[in-house]
């Protein structure tokens, strides 16, 4: 496969919502210390990775962040202190990923990164921030790797949890036991689809799994493959392109009504239901990694009122912008609980590592760093149905429970980590 199909088909596990550049007028923002004071001391030098460049921009995350950070320095800064934010491009490229981090950590010499968008970045630089010992406050998770590394938590859900949610729904809803999980034939997508077979394994669930090659896509003949398999529901794990082709083939047979359809983050994108149209309402149901984009909390409102006043123009809102704002609040509040005249790498790094109880109404539920090399705390999870052109929730904040997150529910119990 060609190297350009390999990177998009990578991408299409991750949960991506594009929404609009938004026009309404927004609140003023509350940021940092919030007292209208420019910050003039020692600079903070924070980083982040992301992939701009390529196939696709990844860099939302990044700049929601940017923004963030803009509004804190002219709210005081960390205590006097500025943070000086400097985003790295990968290009989409390995080679470019491990010079974006090394620029970062060794020639700026950043205390943190935050706000990381990269497909590449969890696998090419876990070890380099492991022995620079630098922690990622990173804004999306993809690969399996971005959540099973020391110094490394994304504020996301991930796709095996965003894509185990609405399986959940259709079999507590509707009675469904067995799914077909039809995905892009790249690393990571087994570890997506098998979140449902491994959460089903004692409640009689039966998975199959179809991967296909994105540069030989035979819409129809994989929609009957998968009826082939007699399903309850279909999964469809892909980014918008490939799935409305899988739905239009779909509604063409006549199967909208014949099983239930799921699919994870990656759907929830605000030109999906114009794009398959009308026959999809009330039939498809997609899980979310964060509350919905237009819930009316005090926090998501002020990630709107942060951008609309330090964002550069076009910024989207989207879940990516929604993880960078939430890493750089992370960040904000846990060096401001410094002495700023010892704020440096290492007491940065022991301050994220020792972040719990993080609160936000764009998050069903508080987060933390936690301890170990499994850090996932996101995963409550919202499922939304496709409705009139848009979305309505039909499910709101429950545990996906995952097996393989057992071991985080119990730390939290035991640790008080949401606390």
């Amino acid at each position: 496969m060609r190297r350009f199909a390999w990177l998009v088909c990578v991408a299409a596990l991750v949960g991506l919502a594009w929404g609009g550049t938004g026009t309404a007028k927004a609140a003023e923002p509350v940021c940092g210390l919030n007292n209208g004071k420019p910050a003039t001391g020692a600079p903070i030098p924070i980083g982040g990775v992301v992939s701009k460049t390529g196939p696709a921009d990844f860099s939302t995350s990044g700049q929601a962040a940017a923004a963030y950070f803009k509004c804190v320095n002219a709210n005081g800064g960390i205590n006097g202190r500025p943070i000086v934010y400097s985003m790295a491009d990968d290009g989409w490229n390995p080679d470019q990923s491990a010079q974006a981090a090394a620029r970062l950590i060794k020639d700026d010499k950043v205390f943190a990164l935050v706000g990381n968008v990269s497909i590449i970045d969890c696998a090419v630089n876990q070890g380099l921030y492991e022995a620079e010992d630098v922690v990622v406050i990173a804004g999306v998770g993809v690969a399996r790797e971005c959540f099973f590394a020391k110094n490394y938590a994304p504020t996301n859900q991930g796709p095996r949890l965003s894509n185990l949610a609405p399986a959940i729904y259709a079999n507590k809803t509707f009675g469904a036991k067995k799914f077909v999980c039809i995905a892009i034939n790249a690393p990571g997508s087994d570890w997506a689809c098998n979140g449902i077979r491994d959460w089903g394994k004692d409640k009689g669930i039966e998975l199959h799994t179809i991967l296909f090659n994105p540069d030989g896509l035979d819409a129809t003949s994989t929609i009957l493959e998968a009826m082939s398999y007699k399903p309850d529901v279909i999964d469809i794990l892909m980014i918008e392109p490939f799935a409305v082709a899988m739905f239009q083939a779909a509604e063409q047979q006549g199967l909208g009504d014949k099983v239930h359809w799921i699919g994870a983050a990656s759907l929830y994108n605000a030109s999906i239901p114009p794009a398959i149209g009308k026959y999809w309402n009330d039939k498809l149901y997609v899980g979310l990694e964060f509350q919905p984009l237009e819930n009316n909390g005090p926090d998501n409102q002020n990630w709107l009122a942060v951008l609309a006043k330090y964002a550069d123009p076009g910024v989207r809102h989207d879940t990516f912008s929604q993880s960078g704002y939430l890493g750089a609040r992370i960040l904000t509040e846990a060096l401001l609980k410094l002495d700023p005249a010892k704020i440096d790498r290492k007491t940065t790094t022991a301050a994220l590592r020792e972040v719990k109880g993080f609160k936000s109404d764009i998050l069903c539920a508080p987060w933390y760093f936690g301890p170990g090399i499994h850090h996932n705390a996101n995963h409550v999870g919202v499922v939304d149905e496709v409705d009139n052109g848009g979305f309505k929730t039909v499910a709101s904040c429950f545990n996906v429970a995952d097996p393989e997150t057992s071991d985080l529910t119990k730390l939290e119990a035991e640790q008080h980590l949401t606390e």
